[in-house]
């Protein structure tokens, strides 16, 4: 985790217009997978289309990001603006393809997913690290009670009450900021 990762949309778009090359590398990490995930599984395109997309939403970011109004509000602008780019991507498609596959009616329930994905994974990396880790373990890596238990060489109560405590402090993290509408969230807490 780089030091820029804990800055808030805010503080990286002050960066970003102030020249730092490293922050505008972190603003392409930070919503990447977004941008990709809204393009793939939102609007479902081709894999040509959706790099073509990915790279258009990142190239107008960079020339317009004095543009922008709120710099809070980073993450909808993203947003917005790659949903633009998809809609002009399915008509531009639809015109050379006029048989291709309609979008599904349920894009907006896969974009709310999206959304919603990306506001966990937002949360979840405000967590201290081994809140990160441990949870990554028992959900993204599917590790059971046992197995975190043998690599962290700890007991398996042990296991399950920092699971269930890491939890709560995510719900807290995803209930008391609201990551989806652009506002800033304080800085990650040290320790566990």
């Amino acid at each position: 985790m780089s030091a820029l990762s804990t800055l808030t949309d805010a503080e990286l778009v002050q960066r970003c217009r102030a020249g730092d090359p490293e922050a505008w590398n972190e603003l392409v990490e930070r919503f990447s997978r977004y941008v990709y995930a809204v393009c793939t599984r939102g609007f479902r395109l081709s894999e040509s289309d959706a790099d073509d997309v990915f790279q258009e939403v990142f190239a107008r970011a960079y020339t317009h990001l004095g543009t922008l109004r709120d710099d809070s509000a980073l993450r909808p602008w993203i947003a917005q603006l790659t949903r633009r780019l998809c809609i002009d991507a399915v008509s531009k498609s639809k015109r050379e393809h006029p048989a291709a596959e309609p979008i599904s009616d349920d894009l907006t329930h896969d974009l709310d997913e999206i959304e919603e994905a990306f506001a966990v994974r937002e949360a979840l990396a405000t967590l201290p690290d081994a809140c990160q880790d441990i949870l990554d373990r028992f959900f993204a890596q599917d590790q059971s009670y046992r197995t975190i238990s043998a690599e962290l060489d700890l007991p398996s109560g042990t296991i399950a009450s920092r699971i269930a405590r890491c939890l709560g402090r995510l719900r807290s993290e995803l209930e008391g900021n609201s990551s989806l509408d652009g506002r800033s969230r304080p800085a990650a807490e040290s320790g566990e």
